[in-house]
């Protein structure tokens, strides 16, 4: 072993989704968010048609809005940033949920670390962990880095693979994951990690890229691909319970 790199830690890691997963659709984050992103797409120029049109072609193919805008307009990812996440209310909008912060607290910290996983830039990940009273919970934090050319997201199989290496585990069975897209959990189940699943509040409405979303209730009672769905995160006591007190 390289006395440069730590030896790997044994246990196992919790991946824990933040936006729409430790908070509820139900605060409309999700769509002062994306009224935000069609302002920035308005900003540059583009009339309300089109700005829509991008807005949700960008995010369909780069599985962020702002990766297309850093490939084909002139634009400074971090005035992005300021201009979108950071003016959110998040204050307003979530509060510390004890219930929540208790979940946290009875992961069997010999068994597992505890890591988020955030297709945001860090600035907006840690503003909601801290009011969510979770920083001292979550060990480590991989996200979007806008300030890096090309950076990766969910749910591109390198930026998975970037997540295991900052956070020093090698198998991929050894990974617990929960997020609200399918898409990114799929894509992490496909990678070999060995416990997804798939928060989803059915009922709720989220928009993305720029275009509401209705959860209907999944018809397919039939996961063939092994990833559980919840509507509440204490449902998780009971899908892994080996990693709680």
């Amino acid at each position: 072993m390289s006395p440069n790199i730590p030896d790997e830690d044994p246990r196992s890691i919790v991946w824990f989704d933040i936006d729409n997963t430790l908070y509820s659709a139900s605060t409309k984050i999700s769509q002062a968010m994306g009224q935000r992103i069609h302002a920035y797409f308005v900003g540059l120029g583009l009339d309300k048609d089109k700005a829509s049109e991008l807005h949700h072609a960008y995010y369909t193919q780069y599985g962020l809005a702002l990766r297309g805008l850093t490939r084909h307009h002139d634009i400074d990812p971090m005035d992005f940033d300021r201009k979108c996440d950071g003016t959110l209310p998040l204050d307003d909008l979530i509060k510390p949920d004890p219930r929540l912060r208790k979940l946290f607290q009875d992961l069997d910290r010999s068994k597992v670390r505890v890591w988020a996983l955030t297709n945001a830039y860090k600035n907006h990940a840690q503003r909601v962990l801290k009011i969510l009273d979770l920083e001292d919970q979550i060990e480590g934090l991989v996200y979007c880095d806008y300030q890096q050319i090309g950076f990766t997201c969910k749910p591109e199989p390198d930026y998975y693979h970037n997540a295991m290496k900052q956070a020093n585990i090698s198998d991929p069975s050894k990974c617990y994951f929960v997020d609200d897209s399918r898409l990114n959990v799929t894509s992490a189940k496909e990678l070999g990690w060995g416990h997804c699943v798939h928060f989803y509040e059915v009922g709720l409405e989220t928009v993305e890229g720029g275009k509401t979303k209705k959860l209907v209730r999944d018809t397919n009672t039939h996961d063939l691909e092994g990833i559980a769905q919840i509507s509440d995160l204490e449902e998780l006591r009971t899908l892994w319970p080996e990693i709680f007190i």
